[in-house]
């Protein structure tokens, strides 16, 4: 009876120790690929965010309700794929401590675990999946009170600056590529729906798809060509984009590549080499130190990963803003409990001064007939990037003043 005793008494001890420890810091999880074809926007971003968090932590933390509190990172790998994305969902949503959720990478891993964060309330800031179905599957629900924001210029405002890109450039016919994800079947939608919406001055003269994985576009690039396409409009992850570019050169099908924001990931500049020269995407960040405000994020990141050049610099600065913003609503609502970051986040008073930009009440209470109600970005804070020998520079340099980060008007 005494051993029953003792045993009880430790195992009371235990308990009321786990929970106090586990009040004393603010637990925070960050999903996505750190492995995987996707890996450089995964590990960039998750990279941000422990940046921001060590740079918070390193201060104190936050002042949670006249508490000074720590924030730990819980870290899930999704690998890129959906399967393992809900269950990393599910398996997040049921715990009881986590004070939100910051990531994922993939669009469809979003489509099929984000709803049970919806059940139970957990607070989610997207980033960097910018597929439009991300948020777009709510207001079809009908959802109300949605704990659910993202942090990403979305895939409506890039297919907006591809088809006006491609316009600019001339173009009268293009061919649309695209992956056969949830990501890339949304983008070519996006796409189509955009030139319809710009008075159809482009024409779609071809639709070729292609496989994850796949490494000879020869057969959809012979079609566009042969079809009369003067640009290639194109949604895809960086190996395959690559394998585009480089048939491209190989066929000697000299006509521009403009596509999505992950044109601007190392595997497709690594791996399509010269090849990707001239590729536009557009960007809400670009590497370059001599953006004074952009400056002492990328040299921070450098040193705190012994890196030279940031795997996908739009994935790190957008995980380091989006813990930054997260931070701040915590403190706002005085509490770690979900919704009440959840209103927070709907109606933040501070200022944040980001990596970015200056964000100033970047969302507002969830309007299910207005996805942009839970969308920080807009067309004003989004530039065009273009690559050149191996970096991603601006493609016109008069954007430099929106880099410097004016603050965001909504």
């Amino acid at each position: 009876m005494k051993a029953f005793r003792f045993i009880l008494a430790l195992l009371l001890s235990t308990s009321f120790s786990s929970g106090a420890m586990a009040a004393d810091v603010v637990k925070i999880a960050v999903t996505g690929p750190f492995s995987g074809g996707s890996a450089p926007m995964g590990v960039s971003m998750r990279d941000g965010v422990k940046l921001a968090v060590t740079q918070i932590n390193q201060k104190g933390g936050i002042n949670v309700g006249g508490k000074t509190m720590k924030i730990e990172l819980i870290e899930r790998d999704d690998e890129g794929k959906n399967d393992r994305g809900a269950l990393i969902a599910q398996e997040i949503s049921s715990m009881g401590d986590i004070a939100a959720v910051i990531g994922t990478v993939n669009t469809g891993i979003a489509v099929m675990g984000d709803k049970y964060y919806v059940e139970k309330g957990i607070v989610k800031i997207i980033t960097p999946a910018a597929g439009s179905a991300s948020m777009t599957q709510w207001c079809i629900a009908g959802a109300t009170d949605l704990p659910i924001f993202r942090f990403a210029a979305h895939d409506g405002i890039q297919a907006q600056m591809v088809v006006e890109q491609a316009t600019k450039m001339g173009c009268k016919n293009v061919a649309i590529l695209h992956d056969a994800t949830n990501y890339g079947v949304s983008g070519r939608d996006d796409l189509v729906k955009q030139i319809q919406k710009q008075g159809g001055r482009l024409k779609v003269v071809a639709i070729e798809k292609f496989a994850i994985g796949d490494k000879d576009m020869t057969g959809q690039l012979i079609k566009a060509r042969a079809a009369g396409a003067q640009a290639l409009l194109i949604w895809g992850i960086g190996p395959e984009l690559a394998a585009v570019a480089s048939g491209k050169q190989k066929l000697g099908f000299r006509v521009p590549m403009i596509g999505g924001w992950t044109l601007s990931m190392s595997n497709f500049i690594d791996t399509a080499g010269p090849s990707g020269n001239g590729a536009l995407m557009p960007q809400t960040f670009i590497e370059d130190e001599s953006i004074a405000r952009a400056r002492s994020f990328i040299q921070a990141y450098h040193k705190a990963y012994g890196v030279t050049r940031i795997p996908s610099p739009v994935s790190a600065a957008q995980g380091y803003d989006a813990a930054l913003l997260l931070a701040e609503a915590i403190r706002e609502a005085g509490s770690t409990r979900p919704s009440n970051v959840k209103a927070s986040l709907d109606n933040l008073k501070v200022t944040v001064k980001g990596t970015i930009t200056d964000w100033k009440k970047p969302w507002s209470k969830w309007d299910p007939s207005n996805v942009e109600t839970h969308e920080a970005f807009r067309r004003t804070n989004t530039v065009m990037g273009k690559v050149q020998n191996g970096r991603v520079v601006l493609a016109n340099p008069a954007d430099r003043i929106v880099l410097e980060g004016k603050m965001l008007k909504n």
